[in-house]
């Protein structure tokens, strides 16, 4: 017996004097509502109900228990109903990991746009450039700079990100300015830590695809900070053009091999699972496509 929809019958019962109008009401048979009632009273081991012939009436201990029923069904139905609005309705705290530099320059002018559409959603984002593990670290989302994202995750493209090559006008004159992709091995590379091609760089072009090995005295796992160290004069980097973009258009940087192209790369959004995937997830994937441009 399910003691919620025997605890209905009964409420019906009472409130409508009798058991064929409970029936009516709930729409089930006169016999299913008086083998409720008996197996409630059965577990009970107390009479819920007097009967006559013409009224049914509850008793001392059923009219008490008629006013916790009402209560706790009353409860019960708010918080279903509760539950089926946060269900449909993007709400609670979302848990975002992305890389540090995308997360400043791309993310962060964002979050006021996507808070003002949905105020319900507690945005707590957390910038790091390690890859995390979601499950472990309780992720909802995570943004992923990546060419192929993990198989294990589910991922949605937001937009692609283009590469440059490029260095200080000062290095370059001091050092003279690649012609070919093999002249950066004579040349101060500055390298990102978390790059997936190791010590090599891959450019497109007129001869088709390359690997250079690269080499030099600096290596970071921030993207910020090697755009810093190129302006400064100690090298060239490869780096997207959201962190380096601005710098080259101001003269900052210049681009090195311009007839060459670095491959460019995804920005995805990742998440563990397509099952029951929360509202506040899918509603700030859903603003980012439109925000990115993806």
């Amino acid at each position: 017996m399910d003691t919620l929809d025997a605890m209905r019958v009964f409420v019906a019962v009472v409130e409508r004097n009798g058991f064929s109008a409970a029936a009516q009401a709930l729409d089930l048979s006169t016999a299913g509502v008086t083998r409720q009632i008996a197996a409630l009273e059965k577990r009970l081991s107390t009479r819920l109900l007097n009967r006559t012939t013409r009224r049914v009436s509850p008793t001392s201990t059923g009219a008490a228990y008629y006013a916790e029923c009402v209560r706790l069904l009353a409860e019960f139905d708010a918080l279903e109903a509760g539950i089926n609005a946060q269900a449909l309705e993007p709400s609670g705290r979302l848990r975002i990991n992305a890389p540090v530099s995308y997360g400043i320059a791309r993310l962060g002018p964002l979050l006021a746009g996507y808070r003002a559409r949905y105020p319900q959603v507690e945005l707590d984002l957390s910038l790091s450039d390690r890859l995390v593990d979601m499950v472990e670290e309780g992720y909802d989302l995570a943004i992923r700079i990546t060419r192929q994202p993990s198989p294990a995750l589910i991922a949605r493209k937001l937009a692609d990100a283009q590469i440059s090559l490029c260095a200080a006008p000062a290095y370059l004159d001091a050092h003279g300015r690649p012609q070919q992709p093999e002249d950066l091995a004579a040349h101060e590379c500055l390298q990102y830590s978390y790059w997936g091609g190791g010590d090599a760089w891959q450019l497109q072009g007129p001869r088709g695809e390359v690997s250079v090995p690269i080499s030099g005295g600096v290596r970071a796992n921030n993207g910020d900070v090697l755009r810093e160290a190129a302006i400064a004069g100690m090298g060239i980097i490869v780096q997207p053009d959201f962190l380096v973009a601005e710098a080259i258009a101001d003269g900052r940087l210049e681009r090195v091999l311009p007839e060459w192209a670095v491959p460019g790369i995804g920005i995805h959004a990742v998440y563990t699972s397509r099952s029951h995937l929360a509202p506040k997830v899918r509603s700030f994937i859903d603003y980012l496509v439109v925000a990115l441009g993806g």
